[in-house]
């Protein structure tokens, strides 16, 4: 399985709309990419007492193999990326890795 995160760097006056981010941008994906995506999860930042979080928002998107993705990105990525100024001003970091572990944690 292959993963590709989308980072949102944390910098200060950033504007970031949450709401339409994890709404409809993310119902967008959905839409778009849907039996491609595997699995999906987005995290929100936690600033720390010591240090900001370096990121506002990231987004996990996992494929079956790099050929889903590049399937998915070839078909998809414009219509997404358009969509990126209706929620922020950030211009997003990616990365693409292997999953190496996925685990779910066990029921207590």
């Amino acid at each position: 399985m292959v993963k590709l995160s989308v980072l949102y760097p944390n910098r200060p006056g950033a504007r970031f709309d949450e709401q339409y981010y994890l709404t409809t941008h993310m119902a967008l994906v959905q839409k778009e990419l849907g039996p491609l995506l595997k699995a999906a999860g987005v995290d929100k930042g936690v600033d720390t007492p010591e240090v900001p979080a370096p990121y506002l928002f990231m987004a996990y998107l996992c494929f079956e193999s790099p050929e889903a993705l590049d399937v998915a990105m070839a078909s998809h990525a414009p219509t997404l990326i358009a969509d990126i100024p209706n929620y922020t001003d950030i211009q997003p970091v990616m990365q693409v890795s292997t999953v190496m572990i996925a685990q779910q944690a066990a029921a207590a």
